[in-house]
C-alpha cells in the first residue's frame, strides 16, 4: 500500500501535467527582464510537443548574437521532492559565464516543479535501474531546449557549451555520446544517477548499471567532456567517478577527469554555490578554452 505521501505526491505530479498539457501559452518570453544579468523567463520545448518546458535565461548587455551555454540540473527520484522543486537557476554559475559573454539558458525538464508532467528520464526501481535509457531522454531534454534558443536572432547557433549537474550533467555524457552538432564542449559535475541509494551517503543503486551505461556511452562519443567532481561529493565519490570514466574512456569516450577541492558539507552541490563556481572557475577556464580550440577546428 502507497503512504500518503507518495500519494500526495503522484496527483500532485498529475495535476502539474494536466496543467501543463491542457493550457500551454506559447513558447518564447515570458515576461520583461529583470536582474540580475538581464534575467528572464521563458517556455521552451520538451520532447514530449504537448509539453512545454519553463526556462530561465540570462543575457550580457546588448544585442549579440552571443554563444549559448544550456545549464541541466540536478534530479531526484523522489516524486514529491521533484514536484516541489523551485525553477532551478544557478545563478553563481550563469553569472561566471555571462561575464564571459554566454547568454545562459536553465531548463526545468519535465516531471520537475512548475514544468510538471511526465517524468521522462525516470530510471525504474533501484535494482533494475535502466541508465542509459534514463541519460539519453535527459539528452533529449536538454537538445530540445537548446535547439529551440538556437533559432533566435541573439544567439550563435555553433559552439554551444552544455554544462551539467548530477542527473543533469549524466544527460550531458548522453550528449555526448551522439555527437551532437553545434556542440563545442561538454562540462559535467559528479555526472551519474541513483546516488544516495535509500538516502544514504556514498550509496549507489546498481553501481555496475551505473558503469556499464558510462561504457556504452563512451562507446559512440566524439566530443570530449570534462568530468568535475568535489573530494567530498557523498553521491558520486572520486573512487567511484573513476570507475565512470575509466568504463566512459574504455568504450572509447575522452574525458579530463578533475577532483575539485572539497567544498562545504557535500561537495555535490558545488556549482550550486558562488564559493563552488570559484573553486572551480580554473577548469572551467580551461574547458572554454578548449572549446574555442574546438569551435576554430570545426570551421
Amino acid at each position: 500500500m502507497r503512504s500518503p505521501n507518495v500519494l500526495f505526491a503522484l496527483g500532485l505530479v498529475a495535476m502539474l501535467g494536466v496543467k501543463a498539457a491542457s493550457a500551454q501559452p506559447g513558447l518564447g518570453a515570458q515576461g520583461a527582464e529583470g536582474e540580475p544579468h538581464r534575467l528572464q523567463q521563458w517556455l521552451v520545448p520538451s520532447p514530449d510537443p504537448a509539453m512545454a518546458a519553463h526556462a530561465v535565461l540570462f543575457r550580457p548587455p546588448g544585442k549579440g548574437p552571443f554563444p549559448l551555454a544550456v545549464i541541466a540540473h540536478a534530479s531526484s527520484q523522489n516524486a514529491l521532492r521533484r514536484a516541489q522543486m523551485p525553477q532551478p537557476e544557478y545563478r553563481a554559475l550563469a553569472a561566471w559565464l555571462v561575464v564571459r559573454g554566454f547568454a545562459v539558458l536553465v531548463p526545468e525538464r519535465p516531471g520537475h516543479g512548475a514544468t510538471g508532467g511526465k517524468y521522462l528520464e525516470d530510471q525504474g526501481g533501484c535494482d533494475e535501474a535502466d541508465y542509459a535509457k534514463s541519460g539519453r531522454a535527459t539528452a533529449d531534454e536538454i537538445a530540445a531546449a537548446a535547439g529551440f534558443l538556437r533559432k533566435q536572432s541573439f544567439i550563435r547557433p555553433e559552439a554551444m557549451v552544455v554544462i551539467g549537474h548530477s542527473a543533469g550533467a549524466w544527460g550531458a555524457l548522453a550528449l555526448a555520446s551522439e555527437d551532437p552538432r553545434n556542440v563545442a564542449a561538454i562540462i559535467a559535475f559528479a555526472p551519474g544517477r541513483g546516488g544516495h541509494a535509500n538516502d544514504f551517503p556514498n550509496r549507489v543503486c546498481a553501481p555496475h548499471a551505473l558503469i556499464a551505461a558510462a561504457g556504452e556511452f563512451g562507446k559512440a562519443a566524439r566530443l570530449k567532456v570534462t568530468w568535475l567532481v568535489a573530494a567530498n561529493d557523498s553521491y558520486f565519490s572520486p573512487a567511484f567517478s573513476r570507475q565512470l570514466v575509466d568504463a566512459f574512456r574504455g568504450g572509447g569516450g575522452k574525458a579530463d577527469f578533475r577532483v575539485l577541492p572539497a567544498h562545504g558539507s557535500d561537495g555535490h552541490w558545488l556549482v550550486e554555490t558562488g564559493s563552488g563556481v570559484n573553486l572551480a572557475g580554473p577548469e572551467l577556464d580551461r574547458a572554454l578554452k578548449a572549446r574555442s580550440r574546438t569551435s576554430a577546428a570545426r570551421r
